[in-house]
């Protein structure tokens, strides 16, 4: 990626490709952005038409349109290798899959330019500068920070083209381990909810209704969950998800007044633990290998910090149970 300011800038772009989809059209327009990035401008709401946000990727073009797309906020030095330790749980010559701590974010941007994921995936792997794009090398999905878990990274672009379509088709599956609070009731159900930014906090995500001012800019997002264990005050659960929308289960669980333990931004704002994260974990990851489309299912315990919490609970309930 080219070198950039570091505050987000709008650009016009006139868009003479008749019949093509606007995200494909904004890759050939503007490549030093990957069509992913532009998926997730177009996401967010920052592609427009006029003052009418895009916000569909699949959008087909008439020829002719010019488009205002602001671009996001960029560190002005290229993506750097660093020799940080990688909990590698998989890897063949066509993807890593990865064991990321909660603390890691995953590729650079605001206020992170070094120690990223993409920086020590880089450094395992040289030759993954480009592959999707010089920020982002070889990542396919993301998890925040604050989430720990599986990821997957693509060593080539022919892998990451099979991994994406699998996103796209929706076949990979991805499963969650997380404290909520409260007792969750039904203890297993379908949240089917739409999500889109905030409407009035631009760095949140929230539940979109149908037929609101701003239900264009939803997507269509869905969360299974069943519960593994109850407590007095908490409930532990896990989670499938069935689209990827950006902070999915944080948001659908806020929704549903059950927030995720130790989320300041969609909970509550004082932690009731020792615990400076929150209670979220991808622990389980299925995929078809790009090399023999033959399934690949892989796991990851969930993490010492999060574990000592669950032995807490119970250990207070065996102490309520047994006087």
């Amino acid at each position: 990626m080219p070198r950039m300011s570091t505050q987000p800038v709008d650009v016009e772009l006139t868009l003479n490709y008749p019949g093509e989809r606007l995200d494909k059209a904004l890759t050939m327009a503007l490549p030093q952005l990957s069509r992913m990035q532009w998926q997730r401008l177009i996401e967010e709401g920052k592609v427009r038409l006029g003052k009418r946000a895009l916000t569909k990727a699949s959008l087909r073009l008439e020829g002719g349109e010019v488009i205002t797309a602001t671009l996001p906020e960029v560190q002005p030095t290229d993506l750097l290798p660093e020799a940080i330790p990688l909990d590698i749980r998989y890897e063949d010559s066509d993807i890593i899959v990865i064991n990321k701590p909660a603390d890691m974010v995953v590729h650079p941007g605001t206020g992170h330019y070094r120690g990223t994921l993409a920086n020590a995936i880089l450094h395992h792997c040289p030759d993954l500068k480009g592959v999707g794009g010089e920020m982002r090398p070889g990542i396919v999905h993301r998890l925040d920070k604050g989430t720990s878990g599986l990821i997957v990274v693509a060593k080539h672009d022919q892998a990451l083209w099979h991994l994406q379509r699998q996103f796209k088709k929706r076949t990979v599956q991805k499963k969650y381990l997380a404290l909520v609070e409260g007792q969750l009731q039904p203890p297993a159900a379908l949240i089917d909810a739409p999500i889109g930014r905030d409407p009035t906090q631009r760095k949140k995500m929230a539940v979109i209704h149908a037929n609101t001012p701003h239900s264009l800019r939803a997507r269509p997002a869905q969360t299974t969950y069943r519960t593994l264990a109850t407590y007095d005050d908490f409930t532990y659960i896990e989670c499938d998800l069935h689209t990827g929308r950006t902070h999915q289960i944080r948001v659908h669980m806020a929704y549903v007044k059950h927030p995720v333990v130790g989320d300041t931004i969609y909970g509550r704002r004082q932690r009731k633990f020792n615990l400076h994260r929150y209670f979220l974990h991808a622990w389980e990851l299925t995929l078809q290998r790009p090399s023999d489309n033959q399934p690949l299912t892989l796991r990851a315990e969930l993490p010492a910090e999060l574990q000592a919490i669950l032995a807490e609970l119970e250990q207070n309930r065996s102490k309520i149970q047994n006087p």
